[in-house]
């Protein structure tokens, strides 16, 4: 009780021979890797010049020793590529145990320098992320731009059609292709239609269909548990906030 445990081990051979909380701790440090990298590549994509989604600060970029105006994502990725040495030491400490019988063994003093480096590394990467959480500026503008694109609102019509035009998904879908078709065929998005533009191919669309093309209309719309409303990612932002003070 004096050193924390619940309770004796049942098995002292057993209990020598166990590393599974080892294996425990080195595969939740990967998947934690495994995220942090995730969401490194993201950035890194986001900041490149095809994209330009967001702009680092030059805290958390390096110059280009040939070239004076390049900022390279230097800590972006060391992030993406430290989860593979984490996964390493999971797959070392796996194959050490694959061919031990029960009770000590020599092999398994390796355990302590595979959970310490593991544990430094993903330390390291996490205070890195943090510092570049805080040092970077979005883009909202591109964002909008980029995300207009390519039709996205057509489902938005599809469900609008279905909830208040009495089609069957089938048929919706069918007319909202038609839309589309015509959209591409004059080279115009979905929110420059015009209701009368809509209504020869649907003829009974009335006037508020024209607020579904408005991108920040139908990212709003997705409000039910798990959609990602501008008020359902502010709700689940003050939640974990409170779950990880």
């Amino acid at each position: 009780k004096k050193l924390g445990f619940k309770k004796p081990t049942n098995n002292s051979i057993d209990t020598v021979s166990d590393r599974d909380f080892v294996l425990d701790f080195l595969y939740a440090v990967s998947v934690c890797s495994l995220h942090i990298s995730r969401i490194a590549e993201e950035l890194i994509i986001w900041n490149s010049d095809g994209f330009n989604l967001i702009s680092l600060s030059d805290k958390v970029v390096t110059g280009s020793s040939i070239m004076p105006q390049k900022k390279n994502p230097d800590p972006l990725e060391y992030l993406r590529g430290k989860a593979g040495g984490t996964f390493g030491y999971l797959f070392s400490m796996l194959t050490i145990l694959k061919g031990l019988p029960l009770s000590y063994f020599k092999d398994l003093q390796d355990d302590k320098e595979i959970v310490f480096r593991s544990f430094d590394i993903l330390d390291n990467c996490i205070s890195i992320l943090n510092e570049v959480l805080n040092n970077f500026k979005p883009n909202k503008a591109k964002m909008l731009t980029l995300a207009s694109k390519g039709f996205v609102t057509a489902t938005d019509l599809a469900d609008h059609l279905v909830r208040h035009h009495n089609k069957s998904f089938r048929k919706a879908y069918q007319i909202t292709t038609s839309i589309v078709n015509y959209a591409e065929r004059e080279k115009i998005k979905l929110n420059e239609l015009s209701l009368k533009d809509l209504q020869k191919i649907e003829p009974s669309l009335k006037s508020n269909v024209l607020n579904i093309f408005d991108l920040k209309n139908s990212i709003n719309s997705k409000k039910s548990f798990g959609g990602t409303s501008f008020n359902n990612i502010k709700k689940m932002i003050v939640k974990y906030k409170k779950i990880y003070k």
